[in-house]
């Protein structure tokens, strides 16, 4: 009988935990402002560079995420990188719509810290950017918990991509 994992079962069992590529749903896109867009760029050559993702469905990696947001839920598609196997996970967004916005707020006043206030002054956003998120990380992390393990991290980039998610017309 055949394994019933879909992927390369054989390899580096890390590979079979990691995410290999990653794409949003650019159908919604706004126009982002350079400073979004870089947050966006470095999300996700960071998540590409180092993450650790396991869907407890038991689907076996590397894989190709794609992140869409419809009818406020975020939509993560799942496909095994080697054997085109997939799945979908759903999330609802209500539990993240406070910290999306007071996180947006933040970086905004963090931006133009940047361009225009002391030193000090940046690192108390900064430090309140992080804690934000922080937050919608682990919230991230709650919510994927009986869905999928990831860690801190990867949870981290993957709140930042959410976030650049939900900038629409």
């Amino acid at each position: 009988m055949g394994n019933p994992l879909k992927g390369d079962p054989t390899g580096d069992p890390k590979e079979h935990r990691r995410i290999a590529g990653i794409t949003l749903d650019e159908h919604t896109v706004v126009r982002r402002s350079p400073d979004i867009e870089h947050e966006r760029a470095v999300a996700i050559f960071d998540l590409l560079e180092e993450n650790h993702f396991a869907p407890s469905s038991g689907l076996v990696g590397p894989f190709h995420l794609h992140l869409a947001i419809e009818e406020n839920r975020l939509i993560i598609e799942v496909r095994t990188v080697v054997d085109g196997g997939s799945e979908t996970i759903v999330l609802p967004l209500a539990p993240f719509r406070g910290i999306v916005k007071d996180y947006f707020m933040v970086c905004e006043s963090y931006y133009e810290a940047i361009r225009r206030s002391s030193l000090a002054q940046i690192e108390a956003i900064d430090m309140g950017r992080r804690s934000l998120h922080d937050e919608g990380s682990l919230l991230l992390m709650e919510r994927l918990g009986d869905k999928a393990a990831l860690d801190h991290d990867t949870a981290r980039r993957l709140f930042t991509l959410i976030c650049v998610l939900h900038l629409r017309a």
